[in-house]
Formats: structure tokens, C-alpha cells, sequence
């Protein structure tokens, strides 16, 4: 079925191209104009699939007819691709932790360990210890930030614990307690930020379940969270500092 197609504008005065146009049914725009063609030029464009065509617009056509209003549509990924958002990270991954539990880490037999000795095991042979140390020695950054609440609950000094696994593989693991974030008005959400341009909401279910990944492009949504992890990131100490401050309250 052919789309429907609403003529938005053009700067063009003889009403030629470029123009844009808007799908009234998917709200996916359509920009008209001229072809990009050379070889050396195409080359320069990142993610440029072999399916893919690229035209050249005045900037001011984009200013002035492009739409302006954004509904945000959620968009669910499955755990396949958020798992390769890992290994195409260009500069930075970052995680805001503020459940207080994971059903991931209570079925993971590091955990039994953990309950048995009060230490959880380091696992720097797994696919993600690998991988998040290639990534930093890179020159890439990781991090992330855990919410603590008072008293911790099992899974929150487990994963305390398992920080020095994080840090072993170059990740800049933190922890702030609750009241902190709540002072800093932290979001009770847990996400991913890659390259400041893409979040990867993670969304659990009552039993504490990992349930599927909200991915948001959308650039104001997207400064919000990077607004949230500089506070995050300010409100926090570095994990051992913070397990050290757990230990002198204990």
C-alpha cells in the first residue's frame, strides 16, 4: 500500500526540490533532494548500509519546514541487540542502578557464594568481564552508579561486593545511599546511556524479573537522563570508599 504523504515546505522558489514531506500515518519524515553520489563523500557517512541513499538540503529547509513536535513512541528492543549495544559503543556506556534487588543475581550461583562467605566471587573470564575490559582498554568509559538503601538489603551488598569484579575491569563503579539520591532527585528508574545519544530504559516486573529494554533516541529525553547521571555521578563515591563508610557505620 502506497503511503500517505502531506507536503510540509519548501525554500525552493520555483516550488522544486528540496522539499519535505510527512507520513500522516507513521509520522516518518521524507526529505527531497539532490542525490549524494561521490564515492569520497558516501565513505564519510557512518552507518551507511548498502540500501541506503543520502541527499544533500540547506540547512534552513530542516529549520523551517521540518516538524517540530515530537511524540515520543516507545520502542522496545530485544535482549539480542541490547546486548550488542555493548561491543558498538564509540566513547561511553553509563548505568544508574536503583532497585533493590535483581532476581538475576539471586538465581546467579555467585550469589549462594556470596551468602556463604560474605564475598562474591570475581568472574573476569565471563563474556562481559572480557568484553567491558577490551572496551576499556580501549580508551572507552564505563561506569556506573548504585543506589544503597539504609540498611542495604542482600542483593545491594552483593552486588557492593561484586563492584570489585566492575573495577577490575575498568569500569568507574560508584554508590550513593538512597536519601542521597532522593536529595539529588534521581529517578527511580534503572537505564543505560550510550554515547549521550541513546538510552536503554530496563524494565522489571513486580518479582524483581527482567522484562524487555526501552530504547529513546529522542534528544531532549536523551539530555534528561545525561542531566541524571552528572547528578549521579556528583552524588556518589567510589565504591570502595563507600563500602569502607558501610563498614565504619556497622
Amino acid at each position: 500500500m502506497a503511503r500517505r504523504l502531506r507536503f510540509t515546505g519548501t525554500d525552493s522558489k520555483n516550488g522544486g526540490c528540496p522539499a519535505i514531506h510527512e507520513d500522516v500515518d507513521t509520522g516518518e519524515v521524507v526529505v527531497q533532494g539532490r542525490p549524494l553520489t561521490d564515492p569520497e563523500d558516501l565513505a564519510q557517512l557512518q552507518h551507511f548500509g548498502p540500501d541506503d541513499a543520502a541527499v544533500v538540503v540547506p540547512r534552513e529547509l530542516l529549520v523551517n519546514h521540518a516538524p517540530k513536535e515530537m511524540g515520543r513512541v516507545s520502542k522496545i528492543i530485544s535482549l539480542e541487540e541490547f546486548g550488542q549495544l555493548f561491543h558498538h559503543f564509540e566513547h561511553s556506556a553509563w548505568h544508574l542502578e536503583t532497585r533493590r534487588g535483581y532476581a538475576s543475581d539471586r538465581h546467579d550461583p555467585a550469589f549462594a557464594e556470596f551468602l556463604d562467605t560474605g564475598e562474591a566471587p570475581m568472574d573476569l573470564d565471563s563474556d562481559w568481564c572480557a568484553n567491558i575490559s577490551a572496551q576499556t582498554a580501549a580508551g572507552k568509559y564505563v561506569g556506573r552508579v548504585r543506589v544503597v538503601d539504609n540498611p542495604p538489603t542482600e542483593g545491594q551488598l552483593f552486588l557492593l561486593s561484586y563492584a570489585r569484579c566492575n573495577a577490575a575491569t575498568g569500569e568507574d563503579a560508584r554508590n550513593l545511599w538512597r536519601a542521597t539520591a532522593d536529595q539529588a532527585h534521581l529517578p527511580a528508574e534503572d537505564f543505560w546511556i550510550f554515547d549521550s545519544r541513546l538510552v536503554a530504559v530496563l524494565r522489571f516486573d513486580s518479582d524483581d524479573e527482567f522484562h524487555d529494554v526501552e530504547v529513546i533516541t529522542e534528544p531532549a529525553e536523551v539530555l534528561r537522563y545525561c542531566q541524571v547521571r552528572d547528578a549521579a555521578v556528583h552524588a556518589s563515591v567510589p565504591y570502595d570508599q563507600f563500602a569502607a563508610q558501610l563498614g565504619a557505620k556497622e
